[in-house]
């Protein structure tokens, strides 16, 4: 198979070798809004990233399997790739654990008001503060449960909660207490105190935060979007902010976040450039996901 790699995949030129020595062909692109250094024909596999964004996917005719390097697929244009029949792969269970570490650093950074000491050791104030809370005993909804969902009811378990978990397909799950399907998710939001989001952005997840589905939520609860910004109707969020005690955004609608949105000063904020991804054993575990793709086409080309 002919492969383009591109540089969303940091290590990509250090694999070239051992790809060729497999029986492919490989072109390295290392800006994905540059020309090809090849014809969009000479394409049958790549591993990108938003490659499609700057080159139509229908310009590549003889295109037949992309690995991309994130963990959505919102940047392919995935309703041509399967009418095409083109298999696309996402980056899955590469930035579940630092996104998941991410998920409970902050949750507990609101619930202990890490912000109230961090303030005052700045100011060498010494104040007790007799308002924290605890996480323990309370009801945890894990919305989407694929590997950033699971990976995060991991962590959330260890601290003795009630786990919910809402997806697609109901399956048994040992780390779980419960497992809904997502069309119940309005019926049960009432009764949940935290609200993690890690589900991808579909049609039927656009918005799937929104101003009916805030008005049934508990007062207090506490909404941490770790997705796709427009999971969320960003405008929803800041009518009804006095719903949250706590809210924690690592995604949003539009990226960067505009200076002047009026959540950089809400009150129990949590606001990070999408930055929750981010952990040092992503590149072995990108190199990993990619390799053994790769070795599943081969596997595939022996059994036709």
């Amino acid at each position: 198979m002919n492969i383009l790699l591109t540089g969303a995949w940091k290590n990509a030129k250090e694999y070239i070798d051992k790809i060729e020595e497999m029986g492919h062909q490989v072109k390295f692109l290392q800006f994905e809004k540059d020309a090809l250094p090849c014809d969009y024909e000479w394409v049958e596999g790549c591993v990108c990233n938003g490659l499609f964004l700057h080159h139509k996917m229908n310009l590549f005719k003889n295109l037949k399997w992309v690995q991309i390097t994130s963990a959505g697929s919102d940047r392919v244009p995935m309703d041509y790739a399967k009418e095409q029949g083109i298999q696309v792969n996402a980056a899955r269970g590469v930035y579940s654990v630092p996104i998941a570490e991410h998920v409970l650093m902050c949750v507990l950074t609101l619930l202990r008001q890490y912000t109230f000491f961090s303030k005052n050791q700045e100011q060498r104030i010494w104040e007790k503060n007799r308002s924290l809370k605890e996480l323990a005993g309370m009801t945890v909804g894990i919305v989407g449960c694929g590997s950033v969902g699971m990976e995060c009811a991991k962590r959330f378990k260890g601290f003795d909660v009630k786990l919910v978990g809402f997806d697609v397909e109901c399956r048994e799950t040992d780390v779980l207490d419960e497992m809904i399907e997502m069309k119940e998710f309005s019926k049960r939001i009432h009764e949940l105190d935290i609200i993690v989001l890690t589900v991808p952005l579909v049609s039927v997840t656009v918005h799937l935060i929104n101003g009916d589905t805030i008005t049934q939520m508990k007062d207090g609860v506490i909404l941490v979007n770790v997705s796709r910004g427009g999971v969320v109707d960003t405008k929803a969020l800041i009518a009804n902010k006095e719903k949250f005690s706590g809210i924690i955004l690592d995604v949003f609608e539009e990226e960067p976040l505009e200076s002047d949105s009026s959540l950089w000063t809400m009150e129990n904020v949590i606001i990070t450039p999408h930055n929750s991804f981010v952990g040092d054993g992503n590149d072995k575990r990108l190199d990993d996901v990619v390799v053994e793709g790769i070795l599943r086409l081969i596997k595939d080309e022996m059994n036709n």
